[in-house]
């Protein structure tokens, strides 16, 4: 048998002395599974210490910081690698159209090819780590129920709710494990994805009242059970064949109601508030008021190749400076498809028609639509010899030319922003849409990538937005959403760069937003006025103004779902959305190298879900594969 937790049916033995990850907690996080000749429940702060290991698992990978004495065998997968968010990353958005990445390591083309197996890597790696969780807080539940305190009472509340988390992921990415909520040495038996639902639902509507009002940042309170119930009745249909809209809504409106709010601080003044949810100060920013369950990291005591360490390297490459994004260098390895950056596509006619009038100035080049041969893009004029134009444009060159005469044409000599007559060619670099501006009072130009919607946050120079080679990091828009610098611009916390301080939202308000606005359009009774509204407010915030504001009639469940995309990309939710539409295998949604083809194609609905590793079925013969695998 491999020397690693066996699903559910063995206690990890280990004394940890790391410092938690969570920084409120103040305690170093005692493993649960622990049994030394110190009783670490002899006291309300020892088992504090003990909560904390349940929190610091969905964070960290082991007792040693980064590396050194992981909690899975590291000859099975690579420590960094085996980080819950790291992992939750690679199953819910490497496998969508959200994220493709460049390495060939074994195991990880498969997710996006979407032809894994029984013994892929990273899909074993998570549930070992989901089982483990679920270890830690069936011991830490029956060695702190000894100890009479009411505080207590609240350890083992949170305790639940992260049990709770964990299976939450088990029954979204594997349906059908064990359900154990005892430590016990015996093999455990199967259960179904009923049966673990309304263990996760009576879990959670039984703690609400037991978990505080308030808490620490970073752990949980009671407004976090209704969110994860908001999110457990969104996908109930899918998951047991009930539809459970309505309960979706009921406590989506707890949430939506309770102390948390929508972040609205544009601390670094550049016309958003988005940003600051993924800065390396989020916790502090104004950003933590609408976090309502996070992974904290703070680059020092919490270091981990995974987690926001991993976001922030892994998407830098090619000619990204990796100081702008806190980082002493990157790993070249994430981007995106370009079914994410059209989710951010404008109407470039309404635009332009809102500049003013054609002019006789215009756009030349093997990057416009008609090439050096014309006819040239129009420009508008916006005032006494300014232009302007919304253009779309491939990688390439262009100049500025008056009536499509080369007599009277314009390039940048210098690179520098000014043009001269009959001036060297300007460079495009990267195929996206532009607002291009040419002021003619003092002969100067920008060149600007376009997109009015602040959240789509791509990094295009050099980059291809079509996708030939997978590990090409050129290929590709990269993504700049998750930055190690703070609202002031100064790095994170970590001097040498290696390490992350931004914490990573699991559950946030805009999230229970856009579940309370699907729910109420799939039928579940809620307020199509509030539904608006809300989409509203987070579509308020991405624009900087109520230009992207929606009526009524543009709330549709695939409106909901594209909005999804553009509010949640890279947190952990595509996978679990395109199964809950009926878009992740089928071919009524196509990406890139879905299913292995550089076009896309559909694969077998079995790859809804994914396999129990072989490794488990090998040493339990009371469970039984998914159907396909």
């Amino acid at each position: 048998m491999k020397k690693r937790i066996i699903l559910f049916a063995t206690i990890l033995t280990a004394t940890l002395s790391v410092v938690s990850c969570h920084d409120d907690l103040d305690q170093s996080p005692i493993d649960p599974d622990s049994f030394t000749e110190q009783d670490v429940y002899a006291s309300v702060e020892d088992a504090k210490s003990a909560l904390a290991k349940l929190y610091a698992s969905f964070a960290l990978t082991g007792q040693a910081g980064p590396e050194g004495n992981p909690d899975l065998d590291p000859n099975d997968i690579d420590e960094g690698f085996s980080q819950y968010t790291r992992m939750l990353f690679n199953l819910n958005e490497l496998t969508t159209d959200h994220a493709v990445i460049g390495w060939g390591d074994a195991g990880l083309p498969d997710l996006h090819g979407m032809y894994w197996s029984g013994s892929n890597d990273f899909s074993e790696a998570m549930y070992f780590r989901l089982a483990q969780e679920v270890s830690f807080c069936n011991s830490f539940i029956k060695n702190a129920s000894a100890l009479e305190d009411s505080v207590v009472e609240s350890f083992i509340a949170e305790a639940r709710f992260l049990r709770a988390y964990a299976y939450y992921n088990l029954i979204d990415l594997y349906a059908n494990v064990p359900l154990q909520t005892v430590v016990s040495t015996d093999l455990p038996t199967q259960s179904n994805r009923q049966e673990l639902f309304e263990f996760v639902e009576s879990e959670l509507l039984q703690i609400q009242d037991l978990l505080p009002s308030s808490n620490e940042y970073g752990r949980v309170d009671n407004v976090a059970a209704w969110a994860l119930l908001s999110k457990l009745y969104l996908n109930a249909e899918v998951w047991t064949g009930t539809p459970r809209y309505a309960d979706c809504v009921t406590f989506s409106n707890y949430v939506i109601n309770s102390s948390y709010s929508i972040n609205t601080n544009d601390a670094n003044g550049n016309g958003t508030a988005y940003d600051e949810l993924f800065l390396a100060d989020n916790n502090t920013n104004g950003a933590q008021n609408e976090f309502i369950f996070t992974a904290n990291f703070d680059g020092i005591h919490s270091q981990t190749y995974g987690g926001t360490t991993f976001l922030v390297h892994a998407a830098v490459g090619g000619s990204m400076v990796p100081s702008e994004f806190g980082i002493n260098g990157g790993w070249a390895g994430l981007r995106t498809t370009k079914n994410l950056v059209q989710k951010f596509a404008t109407d470039i006619d309404e635009l332009n028609n809102a500049l003013g009038t054609l002019s006789n100035w215009g756009l030349v080049g093997d990057a416009t639509t008609n090439g050096w041969g014309g006819p040239d893009m129009k420009m508008y004029q916006t005032g006494s010899n300014t232009y302007a134009l919304y253009a779309q444009l491939s990688a390439g060159e262009i100049k500025f030319r008056f009536n499509e005469d080369w007599g009277n044409n314009y390039g940048d000599d210098g690179g520098d922003g000014t043009v001269e007559p009959n001036g060297s060619n300007i460079p495009v670099p990267s195929e996206g849409t532009y607002y291009v501006t040419l002021n003619l009072n003092n002969f100067t130009y920008t060149l600007a990538l376009y997109t009015s919607d602040k959240r789509g946050m791509f990094y295009t120079n050099g980059q291809n937005l079509e996708i030939t080679e997978i590990g090409t990091f050129t290929d590709g828009y990269a993504i700049t959403k998750f930055r190690n610098i703070d609202s002031n611009g100064n790095p994170g916390n970590d001097p040498n760069g290696d390490f992350v301080s931004t914490d990573l939202p699991l559950i946030r308000l805009a999230e229970i937003y856009l579940n309370y606005a699907e729910a109420t359009v799939r039928g579940g009774g809620g307020d199509m006025g509030l539904a608006v509204n809300l989409i509203n407010e987070l579509r308020g915030r991405a624009y900087g103004n109520s230009s992207g504001n929606i009526s009524s009639g543009d709330l549709t469940a695939d409106f909901i779902l594209d909005e999804r995309s553009r509010e949640l990309y890279w947190e952990g939710q595509r996978r679990t959305d395109l199964v809950r539409y009926n878009y992740f295998t089928t071919g009524a949604y196509l990406w890139p190298f879905k299913g292995n083809d550089p076009n896309g194609t559909s694969v077998a609905d079995y790859r809804n879900l994914f396999p129990i590793p072989t490794s488990i079925l090998t040493v339990n013969p009371n469970l039984t594969q998914n159907q396909g695998y």
